[in-house]
Parts: C-alpha cells; sequence; structure tokens
C-alpha cells in the first residue's frame, strides 16, 4: 500500500508492507521540498512551475509504486492546496493526466487521523492523549481517550506560513518576532477552553518535523538510532531553542546538526509556535512520536478493508 502525500513543504511518497491488525512497515519512500505555498501568484494560485514539478513527482511515484507491487495507492493533500484559489484545478489536471485521485484533508480531518497513529504507537495505556502537530501550513491539536479524539482543531499557524508573513529579516527584528509571537498566543487561546474541556492528558505527544528537529538539537537521539528510542522535549528547551534561533541567520541555523537545510528557515517559528501551545495549554514536556498524519491515512485505510 502507498500513500502520497502533498503538504506545504514537501511532497512525499510512502509505501509500505500492511495488513489489518499489523503495524505498516515502511518498505520505500520518495520525497521532493516543493513548498508548494511558496509557488503562489499574486492572485493565490500554485503557479505552473509548481505544478509541473508535481505532476512529473507524481508520475515517478507511480513507477516506482508499480514497480514495487503496490496494489493501492492512496493520495491527499493539505493546508497548501487547501488554502490555493486554484486547488481544485490543480487536482484535476492531476486527475486527467495521472489518474491519481487526491483527497483534500480538512484540518481537522489531519488532527483526527495524525491522532489515531498517535493512539496506535502509545497503545491505551498512555489514557488520554493530546497531540500536538506543527506542519509548514497548519498547527493541529487533537485530545481524546479514544482513537477518535473528543477535540479536533486545526489554527493557520503552520511554521512555513507564519516564516513568509511575519519575518521579513534575517534573522528576524525584535518587532516582527513581538509580532508573531502576539498573532500566535491569541490564536492558541482562544482553543484551550475547548481543548482542555475533556480533562487533562495522561502524555502530551509531538508528532511532527518540526517538534522532531527541535527535540533533536535539544539532544534527543537521531533518527540513525531508530524508531522505538524514546525521544522528548521539554518546555524547559523549547524556550532556550527560541531564544538563540531568534539571533542566528538561517545559513547558520542550517549547519545545526539535526537541522536539515530545507527546514531551516521556519524552525524559528515553529518553535515559537511550539513554546505558546505548551505554555498555554500546561504541557511540560512531550514525548515525540515517529508516527503522524501518513501512517494514519493507512491505519484508517486498513480499519476500513475486509478482514
Amino acid at each position: 500500500m502507498g500513500v502520497l502525500d502533498i503538504g506545504s513543504n514537501t511532497v512525499h511518497l510512502l509505501l509500505v508492507d500492511a495488513h489489518y491488525g499489523a503495524a505498516p512497515i515502511p518498505a520505500s519512500k520518495l520525497k521532493i521540498p516543493l513548498r508548494l505555498a511558496e509557488h503562489l501568484t499574486p492572485e493565490g494560485n500554485v503557479d505552473d512551475v509548481a505544478v509541473e514539478t508535481l505532476l512529473e513527482f507524481i508520475r515517478k511515484s507511480q513507477s516506482l509504486a508499480e514497480d514495487l507491487g503496490v496494489s493501492e495507492l492512496m493520495a491527499f493533500a493539505t493546508s497548501a492546496i487547501r488554502d490555493a484559489g486554484n486547488g481544485i484545478n490543480v487536482l484535476k489536471r492531476v486527475m486527467d493526466e495521472t489518474g491519481i485521485q487526491v483527497e483534500v484533508l480538512s484540518g481537522e480531518d489531519e488532527a483526527r487521523m495524525t491522532f489515531l497513529a498517535v493512539r496506535r504507537w502509545f497503545g491505551w495505556s498512555a489514557g488520554r492523549l493530546l497531540v500536538v502537530d506543527i506542519g509548514g501550513g497548519s498547527l493541529e491539536l487533537a485530545s481524546g481517550v479514544d482513537e477518535e479524539p473528543d477535540v479536533a482543531v486545526s489554527l493557520p499557524l503552520g511554521a512555513g506560513r507564519l516564516t513568509r508573513e511575519y519575518f521579513h529579516n534575517d534573522p528576524p527584528t525584535p518587532d516582527e518576532l513581538r509580532k508573531l509571537r502576539k498573532h500566535v498566543r491569541a490564536s492558541i487561546a482562544s482553543v484551550v477552553g475547548k481543548m482542555h474541556r475533556g480533562g487533562v492528558p495522561r502524555i502530551a505527544v509531538g508528532s511532527s518535523k518540526t517538534l522532531k528537529q527541535l527535540a533533536r538539537i535539544a539532544g534527543a537521539p537521531s533518527s540513525s538510532e531508530g524508531l522505538f528510542v524514546d525521544r522528548e522535549l521539554t518546555l524547559t528547551s523549547v524556550r532556550r531553542l527560541v531564544n538563540e534561533l531568534a539571533v542566528i541567520p538561517v545559513a547558520e541555523r542550517a549547519l545545526i546538526p539535526g537541522v536539515s537545510e530545507g527546514r531551516a528557515e521556519q524552525l524559528l517559528a515553529g518553535a515559537i509556535v511550539a513554546e505558546a501551545a505548551m505554555e498555554l495549554l500546561g504541557i511540560d514536556e512531550v514525548s515525540i512520536c515517529p508516527w503522524a498524519l501518513r501512517e494514519g491515512v493507512i491505519l484508517h485505510r486498513m480499519d476500513g478493508l475486509p478482514t
């Protein structure tokens, strides 16, 4: 089974060996840092260059999937396509030229699917979970005691989106930082009551690339040590990283071990979102989950297949 994730930062193909009741085991993966949200015309449409690159990647993904005997290839798009003025037209062209039908996930669907993946990873013994996922275009929050969260919300607080909207200097000025912090905190504060309605979480979990990189540069084990090593990110570390990243130019951030070049520019905005979310939601530490949205989509699909 394969899943094609058309995100704000990357377009990612994940191929897995999967069957009902088992963990999806990665068989192969492919990705490109397309950054769709940066390929918008003044009218808010995805430009032709990005569309052609996307089509080329999808054709390459189809070829790889066929070579590996993939029986089903699912495709979904998130906030970049969701927000684009010509998003529907882009996906129609994808369908016409490749035969791939792309589902556009709502922000709440993103939160729900990610929550499912996190629940399956940590299991029932984890109790009530609170999941924080910082993407390129949006922030997803979900909380619950079951596989379906009690509450799932999405806010337009993605690290890439905020970087483009608020940071115009490198490094950003104190005034830019202040305005971004004010905006982020006000947005998250508006949903805190809703997130707390179900009760206090037993475990808070971070499931995004942004949180994984922040944890890595804060001292968590590298990805080379495997999926099953415990990784955490504390609020104390996030506060320190915000202060450190705020005065470092992007080129220097990219040299920090654990930071990918493609994510260096938006890492500061992501850290500011993480800091605000953890403070306002009363989180002292998040456990990092290696599974996220793509795995959630696969698990949801597997649950719907006949046994």
